[in-house]
């Protein structure tokens, strides 16, 4: 092992992980320890903050304003140009025994196929596990496959145990709402993109209606005016990498979008933003407070207490 990383406890299996979601999975099996590489943009739990960073991005995503990172992102992924780099001498000095990564996101992750291909080369070689859950219950089965993978199937049980125990306690207790409210979760501000994959389900769970994404579909860019002719009661923000603060920052540019004043979630203070490193957009353990979050938003009479805002989210002012 080089002297660089001898400071780690040496764990008794060797994990990478190339997405916070994955990260956060073997966080909540128990396994943080074995954990020995992880992206960039990891950051939860607190614990594998100190972790060695295995990739880095291509893209200016700190300085670019939204539209131009936007661009940006399009114009890489039309020339065939990676948005992330993998460092490889690094994962090659770890010595994974498994490296955790998807498929499901050109624009999140490193390419699975660049994944695959160098693993192949390494020692093992180790064992490549690809998360790309587009449901709620894909998302559950992806914890039991690592949970099966690292011979902790009790674990992984016990985890989707207690996270379908929240799901049903909000099923339930929406159930009952008087009204579905029609619901926009916004992904993206400049361009517009709607939220896809399991978000619509966890707007039909919280007891709303999606009125423009669909579930198991991919966020999709969407032109303004499919926004205005669907006329939201609920409009939730939550900008995939973006937290509060950043988000609240593209609100001036929504704001100049003809019709927003006019729009029933505007009029009636019913416009929220979220943490998107956090919520919504991370298919982790997490997926099921973002649901939390969503109910309170979607029936602030059925969860009294934390309305106006929670952790990770507020209402737009």
């Amino acid at each position: 092992m080089n002297a660089r990383y001898n400071h780690f406890v040496e764990p008794s299996v060797r994990v990478v992980s190339l997405l916070p979601a994955a990260t956060e999975i073997v966080a909540a099996l128990g396994f943080s320890d074995w954990l020995v590489g992880i992206s960039h943009e990891c950051d939860y739990p607190p614990e594998v903050a100190r972790k060695p960073r295995v990739t880095r991005s291509h893209l200016h995503s700190a300085v670019l304003p939204s539209a131009d990172l936007d661009r940006e992102v399009q114009s890489a992924l039309a020339a065939g140009e990676p948005l992330y780099h993998l460092d490889e001498a690094l994962i090659r000095a770890l010595q994974p025994d498994f490296i955790l990564t998807q498929q499901l996101c050109d624009v999140c992750a490193v390419g699975y196929g660049s994944v695959a291909k160098f693993a192949a080369t390494l020692p093992g070689p180790p064992r490549v596990i690809t998360l790309e859950p587009r449901t709620l219950e894909e998302l559950f089965l992806g914890i039991l496959e690592v949970g099966i993978a690292f011979d902790a199937l009790s674990e992984g049980n016990k985890l989707v145990y207690q996270l379908e125990k929240r799901v049903r306690v909000v099923r339930e207790r929406c159930a009952v709402a008087e009204s579905r409210p029609g619901t926009f979760l916004m992904e993206w501000i400049d361009p517009p993109f709607c939220a896809g994959h399991w978000n619509p389900e966890l707007v039909e769970i919280a007891g709303g209606q999606e009125l423009i994404g669909h579930t198991g579909a991919p966020s999709r860019r969407v032109a303004w005016q499919e926004v205005l002719d669907a006329q939201p009661e609920v409009l939730v923000i939550v900008c995939c990498g973006y937290s509060v603060e950043r988000t609240r920052q593209d609100m001036e540019i929504a704001r100049t979008y003809p019709g927003w004043d006019d729009l029933p979630a505007v009029r009636n203070r019913r416009v929220y933003l979220a943490d998107g490193t956090a919520y919504f957009t991370v298919p982790g353990p997490r997926i099921v407070d973002s649901l939390e979050i969503l109910a309170q938003m979607l029936h602030p009479e059925l969860f009294p207490g934390e309305t106006e805002a929670g952790e990770g989210w507020t209402r737009w002012e």
